[in-house]
C-alpha cells in the first residue's frame, strides 16, 4: 500500500466524491457528490484542507482528510482527522489505520498538538487502538457520536 496526496491524483476526485457522500451523507443530507468533488478539489498539497488516498497497483482504497472544520454543530475545536473511508474491497487489512496514522503525522508536521475526530460507538474502541481518547460524546444531528483526540506529539 501506498499513501499519496490527492492533490496528485486528481483522476480519482469523482470517484471518491461519490464515495463520500454515499458513506456520509446521512449527516448533510442536501449534499451533492457535485458539492463534495468542488470540497476535494479545493484541498491543498502541504496545508489544511488535505486529503490522501492509500492505494495498490489496482487504485485507490480509501482516504482520509485533515480539515479546519467537519461540522457546523461542533466548530469548538479543530482541526478535525475527518471522512476517513475503506472502500469495502480493502476493509480489515490495514488501510484505515494506515491512512490515521499517517493524517495525525502530517498534522505534526503541519503544527498541529491536539487532533479530533468523531465517530459513532462501534469505532471508538477501534481508534482507542490507535492512541487516541475519548474527549466527550454529544449529539450530531441523527447521530450519537463521541468526539476523540490525540496529542500529535506522542510516540
Amino acid at each position: 500500500m501506498l499513501i499519496v496526496n490527492l492533490f496528485d491524483r486528481p483522476e480519482a476526485l469523482p470517484e471518491l466524491a461519490a464515495a463520500h457522500v454515499q458513506a456520509f451523507g446521512t449527516l448533510l443530507p442536501e449534499w451533492t457528490v457535485t458539492q463534495a468533488e468542488q470540497e476535494l478539489r479545493a484541498q491543498h498539497r502541504d496545508a489544511i484542507p488535505c486529503t490522501w488516498l492509500v492505494e495498490d497497483e489496482d487504485g485507490w482504497l480509501g482516504s482520509v482528510s485533515l480539515l479546519h472544520d467537519d461540522h457546523e454543530q461542533i466548530r469548538g475545536w479543530s482541526p478535525w482527522l475527518a471522512s476517513l473511508y475503506v472502500q469495502p474491497r480493502a476493509r480489515g487489512k490495514g488501510a484505515g489505520a494506515a491512512l490515521v496514522r499517517h493524517c495525525v503525522a502530517q498534522a505534526a508536521v503541519l503544527g498541529v498538538e491536539q487532533l479530533y475526530l468523531y465517530c459513532e460507538a462501534p469505532m471508538v474502541a477501534w481508534y482507542c487502538t490507535l492512541g487516541w481518547r475519548e474527549h466527550t460524546k454529544m449529539q450530531l444531528g441523527p447521530l450519537a457520536i463521541t468526539v476523540m483526540e490525540i496529542d500529535t506529539r506522542q510516540k
